[in-house]
């Protein structure tokens, strides 16, 4: 992302998941209607078209149908917290998610933290009040860290002073980030969320494989190229192998670890699915141990 301008993925990211709304019913996994306004410079129409009056050209549809399945697992991963009486939730780097605006009922009498670059934020926030959403996300508590300039472990300090309780369960949700970040960033950031986590704390991390970035296959080829135009390159991915023991040595026991790929065969019907196509993109949920012993803490 460059420094002084709003994520263009993030804006693509939103529009696609208000895109949904143009799928056929079958398809449809999630309803986001609040993406598209966050949009405007992305390359994206600004309307979102009534499912019966279009089809979707295929190369936008399989990314409206990957964000489909990888929002609904997240979602699913959010509310089986809640339910369970979870009453705190970190987006880390949230651009413009919506989950506190689309959950409003589920998450009353929660506390949502989202935590992203001043620029993103800054916009999130100007169009929320424009669109007069601000008393629909009241129960965000807006976090702005830059990245770059600050050390993550400062970032349970800040948390700390927005009403963020250590002590209490948090569901820490990274979606769409790790690829973007350094290794040294990604380890910081995890030990930065275990040092925010209690007991029964969980962390939901999207990523992309490590062949993803050392082997790319001709589409993530053409991923990345779009992505670098953006100003965001990918320049990390974990093996999926490594990642127990990778995540373990920093307080976490993985407890699911699937492709999204998969992910869609589980949710959809067999001919949506085989539209999602594969990117090396994956989904991993792992919850604080119970033992303090964390290497290099």
């Amino acid at each position: 992302m460059r420094e002084t301008t709003p994520s263009r993925t993030a804006a693509w990211v939103a529009a696609c998941r208000s895109y949904g709304a143009a799928l056929p019913d079958e398809a449809r996994l999630i309803d986001d209607p609040y993406g598209l306004p966050f949009a405007t410079g992305s390359g994206m129409p600004g309307v979102a078209p009534p499912a019966a009056a279009v089809r979707l050209p295929t190369p936008l549809r399989s990314w409206v149908l990957y964000m489909q399945v990888r929002t609904r697992v997240l979602d699913d991963v959010l509310l089986d917290f809640v339910a369970g009486g979870g009453r705190q939730v970190v987006l880390l780097g949230a651009g413009y998610d919506a989950r506190a605006l689309r959950f409003a009922g589920e998450l009353v009498g929660a506390r949502v933290f989202e935590v992203d670059h001043p620029a993103t934020q800054g916009h999130k926030r100007r169009v929320l009040a424009r669109r007069r959403l601000d008393d629909r996300a009241a129960a965000v508590r807006f976090v702005t860290w830059d990245f770059e300039a600050r050390p993550m472990h400062e970032l349970a300090g800040a948390l700390a002073a927005a009403g963020h309780d250590a002590a209490a369960p948090t569901l820490t949700i990274w979606e769409g980030v790790t690829m973007y970040l350094t290794e040294d960033a990604i380890d910081a950031s995890v030990r930065a969320v275990r040092g925010w986590s209690s007991p029964r704390s969980q962390l939901a991390i999207t990523y992309v494989t490590r062949d993803a970035i050392e082997r790319p296959s001709l589409p993530v080829r053409a991923t990345r190229v779009l992505l670098r135009g953006a100003g965001e390159p990918w320049r990390f991915g974990w093996d999926p192998g490594a990642l127990p023991g990778w995540l373990a040595s920093r307080g976490f026991d993985l407890h699911r670890d699937a492709t999204i790929a998969a992910e869609a065969a589980r949710l959809l019907p067999a001919r949506y699915a085989r539209g999602v196509g594969t990117l090396g993109q994956r989904y991993a949920l792992a919850q604080m141990t119970e033992s303090i012993a964390v290497a290099g803490a």
